[in-house]
């Protein structure tokens, strides 16, 4: 089985790299600079789950690819979809199994439109990882997992085959059934965590702290929530009692990557992870005042930022 890491970051870097670890066929689509990086200094992850250096990765860089491959794993973030989008084209073929990784919906559609639907699975993984000063990729908890499947529920022959190439290398590997609803639930969390810290510019400790904290993180939870169940996708059970759980905890130092990456003044994903989901509330009739609210404060970032 040919894989297709598009990118070497923290998260492709991560993965592609435990799979490569494992002695799977991987290659990492990268931009010149990173391929020079990897050249020389090698693929280094540091890790609580073992630390390892891949000499030599193999690499391509768009403008050399042009042999197809059987998964592509993409795990960019959503305003550099376009783009990843034409780097990898040329490396899908008519059995190719593209296994996105970002958050939301919306790229599905989008992926869904440039390469046809029976190409796109269904994917999402949950890890904290970064790239150091060194450009290594350190992973800050050991907590690791990634998720695939068919998005109509079925285990077909080749959601198994890739489940037993990822299960070989990377611990939390699983071949889902129910990988949309799994997409739904996490993106119900995100979109609550993403929404709060970064309105509030604080951890959940810190707003929980402040008066009517807590009922503002629930209502938000019950925004978010309300339009995943009008979408078919309610969240329940251990999910949704672990989500209020994360969301209640005092102290908590939690907040959203979002969150960080305007701290950094870095871009984000407005649009992607609490518009679009604004729009399916909109389209459901559901209200939804408080992620309104959040979604102009982070549209007014990105005016600030390129302004």
């Amino acid at each position: 089985m040919r894989i297709l890491v598009v990118g070497a970051g923290a998260i492709g870097g991560y993965f592609g790299g435990r799979l490569l670890q494992a002695g799977r066929d991987v290659t990492f689509l990268v931009r010149p600079r990173r391929a020079s990086e990897l050249a020389s200094a090698g693929l280094v992850i540091k890790s609580p789950n073992g630390d390892v250096t891949l000499k030599n990765p193999p690499t391509v860089q768009a403008d050399k690819l042009t042999e197809k491959f059987d998964v592509v794993l993409l795990s960019c973030k959503a305003f550099d979809l376009d783009d990843a989008i034409k780097s990898f084209a040329a490396a899908v073929g008519p059995n190719t199994a593209i296994i996105p990784m970002l958050n939301g919906m919306r790229h599905l559609d989008i992926l869904d439109q440039t390469f046809g639907a029976g190409r796109v699975l269904g994917g999402l993984c949950a890890i904290a990882a970064t790239l150091n000063e060194k450009r290594e990729v350190v992973q800050l908890q050991p907590m690791q997992s990634i998720n695939y499947g068919e998005r109509d529920g079925k285990l077909s022959d080749r959601v198994k085959a890739i489940d037993e190439a990822f299960r070989s290398g990377i611990n939390g590997a699983t071949a889902s059934q129910n990988i949309m609803q799994d997409m739904w639930e996490k993106w119900v969390f995100l979109s609550t965590l993403a929404a709060s810290t970064s309105l509030m510019r604080t951890s959940v400790g810190n707003i929980l702290a402040a008066p009517g904290g807590r009922d503002f993180l629930l209502g938000m939870l019950d925004e978010t929530s309300a339009i995943a169940a009008a979408s078919g996708y309610a969240p329940g059970g251990p999910f949704f009692e672990r989500v209020k759980g994360n969301l209640t905890t005092e102290g908590s130092p939690m907040t959203a990557s979002m969150f960080r990456d305007i701290k950094a003044g870095l871009p984000i994903e407005a649009d992607h992870v609490i518009g679009d989901l604004i729009a399916r509330g909109d389209a459901a009739k559901v209200p939804v005042p408080k992620l309104r609210i959040a979604y102009t404060h982070l549209k007014a970032y990105e005016k600030q930022r390129v302004g």
